[in-house]
């Protein structure tokens, strides 16, 4: 291989492994706010309540079993009753009836499964939880969108405001910076069947779900993480100890 292929392979390197960080360097800052997320388990249930109700109707969560959520504090009876509508059984992964060919006939994409939504986001902006709690109240009218439907957080965003009865309709007010930049503030122009501090409530509620359908036993896995470390502390003094009885008549 020639030098002048070489020195062209090593700056098409050059420029893959920094386009990211200069792509990045070259957006707008993203403000997230931070979400209020709980562990508790009416927290969680109420959050399955509206995945269940509002998401799935096209996204899936086909990583997971309705039957997880028994460690959510819910009960197989409870579950099939309050969160199953379709005849699935207990043990079935949480799928939509439709087909991804059939729903990308439909919305032109195939909604995207929301399993891991909070962990590919946290890889993405550092919290998933705040990126989703954010853009799950930042919709607003926009005539110009085929759903009518925009987002400050995700512009030109394909989803609708699934959960625009609950907000009610915001209203964008633009004003332009005079560094050329422009800043977006929403306004509620008509209310929905919720206040806002209930509708942020729901939506922490959800988010909270989505953190913990992403990995459900992180809890459990941050308990034994801390029960480790104070075992391997404890194991560090007593082999201290041991070194120190050993060597204290060598000279």
């Amino acid at each position: 291989m020639s030098n002048r292929v070489i020195k062209t392979l090593k700056r098409f390197a050059a420029v893959a492994l920094f386009a990211p960080a200069l792509a990045m360097a070259a957006g707008a800052v993203l403000h997230l706010d931070k979400a209020p997320v709980s562990t508790e388990p009416a927290a969680l249930q109420s959050g399955a309540k509206i995945f269940v109700n509002y998401c799935m109707n096209c996204h899936n969560a086909s990583f997971a079993r309705y039957n997880t959520l028994t460690q959510i504090g819910l009960t197989e009876q409870e579950i099939r009753d309050n969160l199953m509508f379709t005849g699935e059984r207990v043990g079935d992964l949480m799928k939509v009836s439709a087909s991804p060919a059939e729903q990308k006939a439909w919305f032109g994409a195939t909604p995207p499964d929301l399993t891991l939504i909070a962990r590919q986001r946290a890889s993405e902006f550092g919290s998933g939880a705040d990126w989703l709690y954010t853009y799950l109240r930042q919709f607003y009218r926009d005539p110009n969108r085929p759903t009518g439907w925009n987002n400050v957080v995700f512009e030109n965003v394909g989803m609708p405001h699934v959960l625009w009865e609950l907000q009610g309709e915001q209203v964008a007010k633009v004003t332009n910076n005079a560094d050329g930049t422009k800043s977006i503030a929403l306004e509620l122009a008509k209310p929905g069947k919720l206040s806002a501090q209930e509708y942020d409530k729901s939506v922490a509620d959800l988010v909270s779900f989505l953190v913990w359908m992403g990995e459900p036993v992180a809890e459990k896995r941050k308990t034994i993480g801390i029960v480790v470390l104070i075992f391997l502390a404890g194991l560090f003094v007593l082999a201290l100890a041991l070194k120190k009885n050993y060597w204290k008549d060598i000279h």
